[in-house]
């Protein structure tokens, strides 16, 4: 396994729409185990395949507390939403930044596991709002595009600060 660079918020390749599955084989396989390792490493409770530049649509999440309920989805879909939340979002592609996001109480998804069998989950809570968050950078959006224009200038301008910072 390795882990992949994670691309950072503005870099326009996160604004890319991913493609279907359209076999799982072994490489797929090998990409969501590395996507694993990734997020673990990051550390995340989510990882799309678009944050490390792999525009198909698959993503991972494990939003338990000892890391040991991996789940894979690959051609992820919503087919209802019920119910609205609020909370905070963070997000691997926006280090440091956590904001409130508005986003469906309930909604139910339909996906391919690991292996390519189908599946439908109906998730809520913490599940709910993980899998909304990552299903949308499949779509090609970031959680701070949800944000008001201000909120999202400064949230640009203090991570272009951080840039020069580190570089």
């Amino acid at each position: 396994m390795a882990l992949l660079p994670i691309l950072r918020y503005p870099d326009p390749r996160l604004h890319t729409r991913a493609k279907p599955v359209a076999r799982v084989d072994a490489g797929i396989r090998k990409l969501a185990a590395d996507m694993a390792e990734t997020m673990y490493a990051a550390p995340g409770i989510g990882l799309a395949a678009t944050q490390v530049n792999v525009h198909q649509r698959l993503l991972v999440l494990d939003i338990s507390d000892d890391r040991s309920q991996l789940q894979i989805f690959i051609n992820p879909e919503i087919l209802s939403r019920e119910g609205e939340c609020e909370g905070e979002e963070g997000c691997l592609s926006v280090p440091g930044i956590y904001e409130t996001v508005k986003r469906s109480e309930r909604v139910k998804v339909r996906a391919l596991d690991r292996d390519g069998k189908p599946f439908e989950i109906d998730a809520d809570g913490m599940l709910a709002v993980c899998l909304q968050h990552e299903i949308d950078h499949l779509d090609g959006k970031v959680f701070v595009e949800y944000l008001s224009k201000l909120k999202l200038g400064r949230i640009k301008a203090k991570l272009a600060k951080q840039a020069r910072i580190t570089a």
